[in-house]
């Protein structure tokens, strides 16, 4: 049995049709409060995996000071993200939350089957930071 694989992309991406995704992967949404135009885009959403409110709520805030400093869009997201320490909170609430270790741990199994998985959210990693990041090389990590 073989592994799948585990990639990722944002969901303008695939809406636009610029996210190279093969036609068996599952798209799986990581989001924590997906819209309708988003579940049209993805096969499924593991809401746990998406980063928790509290931790989204202090970054959007540090973001919004940071465009009132007069960064850019993406400048403020990227200081922003620094500044509240989002990667590292993150990290720790996919180790602490029992809910994300549940998720996780679906979806490790689901690699180990075969099945080739692609994490969405809704930023575009060109430009801006994001969780799903960190959650693609943490499953990477079980491969």
């Amino acid at each position: 049995m073989s592994w799948g694989k585990v990639t990722d992309t944002y969901v303008a991406a695939i809406q636009h049709g610029l996210a190279d995704l093969s036609p068996d992967v599952t798209r799986v949404g990581v989001v924590r409060q997906p819209t309708g135009w988003f579940h049209a885009a993805i096969d499924e959403n593991q809401p746990e995996l998406g980063p928790p409110t509290d931790l989204l709520e202090a970054f959007r805030d540090a973001e919004a000071d940071m465009k009132l400093q007069g960064f850019c869009e993406e400048g403020a997201h990227n200081a922003a993200w620094e500044q509240v320490g989002f990667g590292k909170a993150y990290r720790e609430y996919l180790e602490d939350s029992s809910d994300a270790q549940a998720a996780l741990s679906e979806l490790e199994d689901r690699l180990e089957s075969g099945e080739s998985l692609a994490l969405v959210c809704y930023e575009n990693t060109e430009k801006k930071r994001c969780h799903r990041t960190i959650l693609r090389e943490q499953l990477e990590g079980t491969l």
